[in-house]
């Protein structure tokens, strides 16, 4: 019998490697995912994921984009300015 190592993922992950498979969210068990590319596909600041990009705004807020997020956890340096507080939390609701 042959024994294969467990790998565990967040949310964010699978759920930005199930966006990437083109199925909005949901992971079939035996589905291959590109997992690497999902790695670099979110912004490791960020859970759940954040995309890579020039900008990201909050999506209650003034800003222009090109994306846009919700409430999230902020775990890194916050490149995109989404903690306004500094409580850990960016994009809260107002």
């Amino acid at each position: 019998m042959t024994t294969l190592p467990l790998i565990t993922a967040s949310a964010s992950l699978l759920a930005a490697a199930s966006v990437l498979a083109g199925h909005g969210g949901n992971v079939d068990v035996g589905q291959r995912l590109d997992i690497a590319q999902a790695q670099q596909t979110c912004h490791s600041s960020y859970d759940p994921c954040v995309p890579v990009t020039s900008d990201v705004d909050c999506a209650n807020g003034n800003g222009d984009g090109p994306a846009y997020t919700g409430p999230v956890r902020v775990i890194g340096p916050d490149v995109y300015n989404l903690d306004d507080n500094g409580n850990g939390v960016g994009c809260e609701a107002v």
